[in-house]
């Protein structure tokens, strides 16, 4: 198997679960409060370790508590962290959740992940064949620095355009595979989409963000599964009936899956395949990094 490398985010997050979201100004009261490793580059690396590939995360941590028990998580999981640097510079990462119904919303504070740059993802030594991922919890500018030096060794690039943010457009160009949910795509074609619209809404909005032969655009869309575009056409990939604990991270749940699996080997459908199955495991747990299936885990539930 070929290595994969997430340059990304690594965040403490601070879960709160609670009957329903508080208006402006409002306090409601909460159920109970989780502390748990997250952050998209984080999870996106535990989920490709946890399935088998050989994984190594780039990225910055603060020389604080939260910083030190996200290491020892990570370094748990099997991901090398050899090209992850520690700042006393400001904070690590931390996200505030709020869990109602297991659906959930989000306040992301950067810290030590605003200093992710260029020299950061200079330092592996890439080879032929392996897989680059990345999002934007760190700097846009060091994501196209990561891409660039994907092409001249023949690797791979999977970019989850989350969250959703005015870039660049030209960093599209050094992108094998794009990632989205039906609300960044939305926001990166300028269009009202939702989750129940018909297929062909985010077909044709997906359509113009392939920026060259032979990439692919996939568009997840939760309980409804997954849509992707390349040069071969429209591969759809049918949702699983699941109950829903807690939907943080399955987003990142998919795309690590999507990484270990283009880095065996699969062809893309059938790597869509297996990155909508683990998702749909993740999201019966509550969590993001603690939450990742393993490759047991899914391949039992493909039987």
């Amino acid at each position: 198997m070929n290595h994969v490398y997430v340059a990304g985010s690594i965040n403490m997050d601070v879960i709160a679960t609670a009957a329903r979201y508080p208006k402006m100004g409002e306090t409601v009261p909460g159920r109970e409060i989780f502390f748990s490793p997250g952050g998209k580059g984080s999870n996106q690396a535990v989920s490709a370790a946890k399935l088998g590939a050989p994984t190594t995360l780039i990225g910055c941590l603060g020389e604080d508590a939260f910083g030190r028990e996200l290491s020892s998580f990570l370094s748990s999981q099997g991901i090398d962290l050899t090209n992850v640097r520690y700042s006393m510079e400001t904070h690590t990462g931390t996200a505030v959740i709020t869990v109602v119904e297991s659906d959930n919303a989000i306040v992301v504070i950067p810290g030590t992940n605003a200093l992710v740059n260029g020299a950061d993802v200079a330092r592996p030594a890439l080879v032929e064949g392996d897989v680059l991922v990345s999002q934007f919890e760190i700097p846009a500018s060091t994501v196209y620095a990561f891409f660039s030096r994907a092409g001249s060794i023949g690797a791979t690039t999977i970019l989850n355009l989350a969250p959703a943010i005015d870039f660049d457009r030209s960093l599209l160009h050094l992108v094998d595979i794009v990632v989205l949910n039906e609300t960044e795509l939305g926001f990166m074609t300028r269009r009202s989409l939702h989750e129940s619209d018909p297929e062909s809404f985010f077909i044709e909005a997906a359509r113009t963000l392939q920026m060259r032969d032979g990439q692919t655009v996939c568009v997840t869309l939760g309980r409804r599964g997954a849509v992707a575009l390349n040069s071969d056409g429209v591969i759809a990939i049918p949702g699983r009936a699941v109950q829903p604990v807690d939907t943080t991270g399955a987003g990142d749940c998919f795309v690590g899956a999507l990484a270990a699996q283009i880095a065996a080997g699969a062809p893309i459908r059938a790597a869509l395949e297996y990155a909508n199955i683990a998702a749909s495991l993740c999201v019966q747990r509550m969590g993001a990094g603690p939450s990742m299936p393993t490759a047991a885990e899914v391949a039992i539930a493909r039987i």
